[in-house]
């Protein structure tokens, strides 16, 4: 009996560690309907010591409309101040973690979440990390269901970018800092792994 016991143990240990398991952007092979699309999905992850990793699925809207190729207004525009934004297009954007992270000052446990952002006029940008998954991109799902909204780091890239591009500088130790670049405005927040080493980009 105790025997069994371990085993269903075991087995129950197993299938919570695949169902957090995020796949390798190397392993992501979006249709092809997807990638013609005005924006295209892509993935950034950030592999910590040991093999942890964080991934995040999102997709590239640009600041050119994709109708008429004309500039738009992206921030206080297309996408209003002090409200959610689903940090892409399409798809809901999704954050996947096989290990509990601290990001900003928040905690963050193992598992699947989708990813809005709140910018703002002045002040710090919000990153919203929720609950709710697997969802269209809008509406947002409700403060009710966000796990944690956590204070963005505002500055500017060296040049406009044209495509929303999120990525991961790796830092010291064990963090690395997730970057949102669109337009002229980058939101930058420190992402760390609570148990291993210092990470590995991908």
């Amino acid at each position: 009996m105790r025997k069994l016991l371990l085993f269903a143990v075991l087995i129950l240990s197993i299938a919570a560690t695949a169902q957090t398991a995020p796949t390798p952007c190397s392993s992501v092979k979006p249709e092809a309907k997807k990638m013609s699309r005005p924006s295209p999905p892509a993935c950034t992850e950030f592999q910590f010591t040991g093999g942890k990793r964080v991934v995040i699925q999102y997709s590239q809207p640009k600041i050119n409309d994709p109708e008429t190729g004309k500039p738009r207004k992206i921030f206080g525009g297309l996408e209003p101040w002090g409200e959610p934004w689903r940090a892409g297009a399409n798809e809901a954007t999704s954050l996947v973690t096989d290990t509990d992270l601290t990001i900003g000052d928040a905690k963050v446990p193992a598992g699947s979440y989708t990813l809005y952002i709140q910018p703002e006029q002045s002040g710090p940008w919000k990153l919203i990390v929720n609950k709710t998954t697997g969802q269209w991109g809008i509406p947002y799902p409700g403060e009710a269901s966000d796990l944690v909204r956590i204070d963005m780091q505002m500055s500017k890239p060296p040049e406009t970018v044209q495509r929303l591009t999120m990525s991961f500088e790796k830092k010291s130790g064990n963090s690395a800092v997730l970057n949102v670049e669109w337009e002229n405005t980058r939101a930058s927040v420190p992402v760390s792994d609570t148990a291993t080493g210092m990470g590995v980009q991908k």
